[in-house]
């Protein structure tokens, strides 16, 4: 607007020297024309920059708040990332503190094993004195040497394939041997014994003892597997599905986990 009214004053100043008789009249008018015509262009000039600062203006605060909400976002997957790992560090650790009180629990229970007969006479009356037949059997059963030789035995029939004859051999340890450590590891061959004369509900019923008696044993993880493979046998699908999907609750992170998920795969 300064700039307008000074150039006003200009052309009046212009126009009272034409009057003076300085210019002609045509002159006079134009040069008020080109001067007119040049505040008109300086007043579009001016105008058309007035509203790029506007647009420029928008332009930075929507880039600003996009930022802002960028920022926002990014924060809050750090904070969720931090919760999800630490988490993650809570189960590891609920997970190997798991894993150390079953080893603790199956080493103390083989040590009181190993000792229970000896702690039981400590503590117990003397039972009257056993026929000749039965003192012969109770010093077999308290001799480590003949309880180990007598599993070997049984295990060496089923390794060089004759299960019949294993199954008798681990029956027979069983009945001596009811409390040796040498056990669970019994019911487990001779039920892999069962399973390979295809006789399935005598080996379920050897690999269900172990994992309800002596869930302790290492041996349990791979009975689980062996006890789904005898209810597929026996065209029990559902009971199947659900034995692996105990296995894959009870021993996370284990083989015996991740081989339960592939047979669950297959078995959709």
């Amino acid at each position: 607007m300064k700039l307008r009214a000074l150039l006003l004053a200009g052309l009046c100043v212009a126009g009272g020297q034409a009057r003076a008789g300085l210019f002609s009249d045509d002159e006079a008018r134009e040069q008020i024309r080109q001067v007119e015509s040049r505040v008109s262009k300086l007043e579009e000039a001016d105008k058309q920059l007035e509203d790029a600062n506007k647009q420029q203006s928008e332009a930075n605060k929507q880039q600003t708040r996009s930022m802002l909400d960028l920022q926002t976002q990014i924060e809050a997957q750090n904070a969720e990332l931090r919760s999800l790992r630490g988490q993650n560090e809570e189960l590891l650790h609920n997970l190997q503190d798991a894993e150390k009180r079953q080893k603790d629990f199956y080493i103390d229970l083989d040590t009181r094993l190993r000792h229970f007969e000896s702690a039981e006479a400590a503590t117990l009356a003397a039972p009257p004195a056993p026929s000749p037949d039965k003192a012969a059997d109770a010093a077999e059963a308290d001799n480590p040497a003949v309880e180990n030789r007598a599993y070997e035995a049984a295990y060496k029939l089923f390794k060089a394939g004759d299960h019949q004859k294993a199954i008798e051999a681990f029956q027979e340890f069983l009945k001596k041997f009811p409390e040796s450590v040498h056990v669970p590891n019994a019911h487990y061959e001779m039920g892999s014994a069962f399973f390979a004369l295809k006789d399935y509900k005598n080996a379920l019923t050897s690999y269900q003892l172990l994992t309800s008696k002596y869930s302790f044993s290492p041996k349990t993880p791979g009975a689980m597997l062996s006890v789904a493979d005898c209810q597929q046998e026996l065209n029990d699908a559902v009971s199947a599905k659900k034995t692996l999907r105990q296995i894959i609750a009870k021993y996370p992170g284990s083989g015996a986990a991740d081989e339960a998920r592939k047979r669950l795969t297959a078995l959709k």
